[in-house]
């Protein structure tokens, strides 16, 4: 196991923003339209970013990570969040479908094999891409690994990240009547798909404040309430797909199949205090994986934005760039 801090200021291994030479919204189906971007060389590297949630959405801080000199970087929203249509939709939204889409999306831009970046729900949404579609991917690029397991989502929504935090679990838990609070996602579930608009607001914003709050470690309490739509689509979203644990198969899926990557390379980047995803999901995954290395971030939470992270990320880009 490597570890790396990275410097106090990440901005200096971070490429200047860069805007998209293309831009389209692509038809996959089902009535959904998903917003699709491309930057930095067009006949460069291809390299696509899964972004996390599910329902992030992505921004153009994502695409710094890359020099754009030598990458061709490709990111889109996935269904129901973002510049996607229609937003904050749950129907016909599952992991399964955004692994078609990412397949329509390499085929429709004429790629054969590319880099896979992501982060969170987006590092659980690129090895089970990877798992399906072995054969399209160069490496993983992976942090603040996310497994879609009980065990995590127990962490996060039964109380465990709650004893770290408990004035801001009291009040995540305190919007919900006792006689509920044994399981906190159906009981934000029906708030957030009530069909009162007003309610279903409510909710998200506080579903989006309890995970924001923990995504840093310099955080000390709730920042202002995310913009509405935002909020919305986000808590819908990772409430749909947490309700049906990711839509897969079994639980522990993921290390299940594991053995589909044993010809595939990764770099695990994960803070040591995650509260979001604790660093048990990385170091199980890169035990279970043969050719991965993980790097630990000490004094790093779980936001792509901590400064070790962002470091990290970097180098191990400019590596691959470096060996390519």
């Amino acid at each position: 196991m490597d570890k790396a801090a990275g410097p106090k200021n990440a901005s200096q291994f971070l490429y200047p923003p860069l805007d998209p030479f293309d831009q389209r919204m692509l038809d996959v189906g089902d009535g959904h339209r998903v917003y699709v971007e491309q930057c930095g060389n067009p006949d460069g590297v291809p390299v696509v970013v899964f972004h996390g949630g599910p329902g992030g959405g992505c921004s153009p801080a994502m695409r710094r990570y890359f020099d754009p000199a030598h990458y061709r970087i490709i990111l889109f929203d996935q269904r129901g969040c973002g510049r996607s249509r229609p937003h904050a939709s749950t129907d016909n939204n599952t992991t399964w479908h955004l692994v078609r889409d990412i397949e329509l999306i390499r085929d429709t831009l004429g790629i054969d094999k590319w880099y896979v970046f992501g982060g969170s729900w987006g590092a659980t949404l690129a090895l089970i891409y990877a798992i399906s579609h072995t054969d399209r991917v160069r490496q993983l690029i992976l942090r603040g690994v996310f497994l879609m397991t009980r065990a995590e989502l127990d962490w996060f929504y039964a109380g465990g990240a709650g004893q770290f935090w408990p004035d801001v679990w009291a009040r995540f838990v305190g919007l919900v009547p006792e006689d509920e609070r044994h399981d906190l996602v159906e009981a934000y579930a029906r708030r957030l798909f009530s069909g009162d608009h007003v309610l279903e607001t409510r909710y998200a914003r506080a579903w989006a404040s309890w995970e924001n709050t923990l995504a840093s470690i310099d955080n000390d309490g709730p920042a202002g309430d995310s913009p509405a739509e935002y909020a919305r689509a986000f808590a819908r979203l990772e409430n749909h797909y947490f309700r049906n644990a990711g839509f897969l198969e079994e639980d522990g899926y993921i290390l299940n199949n594991i053995s589909a990557l044993a010809q595939v390379t990764g770099t695990i980047v994960q803070g040591r205090y995650d509260m979001i995803c604790p660093p048990l999901a990385a170091y199980q995954l890169h035990n279970a994986w043969p050719r991965s290395r993980l790097v630990i971030v000490p004094r790093a939470g779980h936001a792509l934005s901590e400064p070790g992270i962002s470091a990290e990320l970097v180098r191990t880009m400019d590596r691959l760039r470096r060996q390519s």
